[in-house]
């Protein structure tokens, strides 16, 4: 078996193993969940892991937008893409990959959308300009007409808002922090070269549960970024 093919069906059997266990709790969560006062803690609980299960459902699309969920096959990549943005909180993938890779060409700089040139250390209206240049009406569009299919269903509207959309701005605030904020805000200390990102001391561990290794291992990402999530870890390593 190639590299490729074996990184492909790891990074395939990974996001179905992420895409499942985000299912279950969007489908349990949203259409069986009935509310009592003994349950609430297991809720909240549910709602925790929804938001790490969908900033791993971003990250995956990332790694298809680098071509390295899999290497080779374009199209495999633009349709785990898509659906991956689409389930995490309606966003579009066609519309999400040019402004991806235009955060490569000029990372932590005026032309990168991820970034506030204008707070670069400032965590809050970075936060608010960060939220604005990714939510869009057409998703609001998209999430309001599957919210209302889901209500002709049965589901209630509480449901909709606590198991989908708390969990989508819980892992927008995760990506933000952990993926963009930290790793690219400006400080005392220079960056070590034009990426302008830098990596955290976080165990493997902590680095996956916070942001999927785009945290501990964010520039190791900037300078290889055909390299898929899971295997950053060994890059540092390396």
């Amino acid at each position: 078996m190639s590299p490729d093919r074996g990184s492909t069906r790891f990074s395939l059997l990974l996001a179905a193993a992420i895409g499942a266990a985000w299912l279950a709790i969007h489908i349990g969560g949203i259409f069986f969940w009935q509310w009592q006062v003994a349950t609430a803690p297991v809720a909240l609980l549910l709602i925790v892991v929804q938001a790490w299960l969908s900033t791993g459902l971003f990250i995956v699309a990332h790694d298809c937008m680098h071509g390295s969920f899999a290497p080779g096959r374009r199209a495999w990549n633009a349709v785990v893409g898509t659906l991956c943005l689409g389930a995490y909180a309606g966003l579009s993938y066609r519309a999400l990959y040019p402004m991806h890779h235009a955060h490569h060409a000029a990372p932590g700089t005026e032309h990168d959308p991820d970034f506030h040139a204008a707070a670069p250390r400032r965590a809050l209206p970075w936060f608010v300009h960060f939220f604005r240049g990714y939510y869009t009406h057409g998703q609001i569009l998209r999430i309001t007409l599957a919210a209302v299919v889901y209500m002709l269903l049965g589901a209630p509207l509480l449901n909709i808002v606590l198991f989908w959309a708390v969990p989508a701005v819980l892992a927008l605030a995760q990506l933000f922090l952990f993926g963009t904020y930290l790793p690219h805000r400006h400080g005392e200390t220079p960056f070590a070269d034009t990426h302008n990102a830098r990596s955290n001391s976080l165990s493997p561990l902590a680095s996956l549960a916070t942001c999927f290794h785009f945290g501990a291992y964010h520039h190791e990402h900037h300078l290889s970024p055909q390299t898929p999530w899971w295997q950053l870890p060994r890059i540092k390593r390396g």
